[in-house]
């Protein structure tokens, strides 16, 4: 492990957060949170500073482009992006965004948890589709799948609960093979495109998602780059990076700048006449890709 990644996870372990959790939230109309901002003070880093706000790295850098990951300037006020418009999917059980890099979760009693989530990398891409929990595991053992064992064949057959497993201490099976939702002992890889294909949360998360989802709860996993949303008379726009040009910003670099031509139609079909839209805005929204909810247009 990178000298640099070993101090983050011990950082992060050590740290009480500063910020109240941002995981239970109450959706005003179709955002839940509110855009937040955090001043930079000596030894801070963006790994620290995004798992204690409860985003994930990918996010934090998308919304503050240019800053360094490490040695950011103290002094420097940040965007928090700790407000989200919810997926357009029918709000029951759990969706994961694969290009937000971000799970839902629609409690029965109408409370939302939201969570940065590490997903599959290149060539392991966590698959899109519909699931649902078939089981749920505290301290898990994990037993490496043939596919794992051939890229690391040096594996145990069984890796025990503990500090050395990559499962963490809770897991979610699915009724998919060999994806699951679970912890990790990587933090550093939450946020990002780091797993076999499962879905990775900070070990902080996943326990409050362990406690709250019953066996037999639905899972949508969904890749979408953009959601549109209502508060009130405002049209908002969210714009997040591809799924590969977010393993350009994990290395630090900016993407390579992607049109959305759907986008125009879908914004048609959501707003009416009676809202003004703000085209330089979407087309400002579609250029950054900063996660950020932007209002595009209000009711007249």
């Amino acid at each position: 492990m990178d000298h640099r990644c070993r101090m983050v996870v011990a950082v992060c372990v050590g740290l009480l957060s500063t910020f109240a959790n941002a995981a239970a939230m109450t959706a005003r109309d179709d955002v839940v949170g509110t855009v937040t901002h955090y001043t930079i003070r000596e030894k801070d880093n963006l790994y620290a500073i995004a798992r204690r706000s409860d985003v994930g790295i990918v996010e934090m850098l998308a919304a503050n482009p240019g800053v360094d990951p490490w040695t950011p300037t103290p002094g420097k006020r940040l965007t928090l992006p700790t407000a989200h418009i919810l997926p357009g999917q029918p709000r029951t059980g759990i969706v994961v965004n694969l290009s937000e890099l971000r799970l839902f979760y629609y409690a029965p009693e109408g409370k939302i948890l939201t969570f940065p989530i590490g997903i599959g990398r290149k060539d392991w891409e966590t698959p899109e589709g519909s699931s649902r929990i078939v089981r749920k595991r505290a301290h898990p053992t994990w037993t490496p799948p043939a596919s794992i064992r051939e890229e690391n064949p040096d594996l145990p057959d069984v890796v025990p609960a503990g500090p050395d497993n990559p499962l963490g201490d809770y897991a979610l099976d699915l009724a998919l093979e060999n994806i699951l939702i679970h912890g990790t002992n990587r933090p550093y890889g939450v946020g990002k495109r780091s797993s076999h294909g499962c879905i990775r949360l900070y070990p902080e998360d996943i326990a409050v998602l362990f406690a709250q989802v019953p066996v037999g709860t639905e899972v949508a996993i969904i890749d979408t780059p953009f959601k549109l949303g209502w508060r009130g008379d405002q049209l908002l726009l969210e714009v997040t990076p591809t799924q590969t040009q977010t393993d350009t910003i994990a290395r630090y670099a900016q993407p390579v700048a992607l049109s959305i031509p759907e986008i125009y139609d879908a914004i048609n079909a959501a707003a009416d006449r009676s809202v003004v839209i703000d085209w330089a805005k979407v087309e400002d929204a579609v250029g950054r890709r900063s996660g950020i909810p932007t209002v595009i247009g209000i009711r007249d």
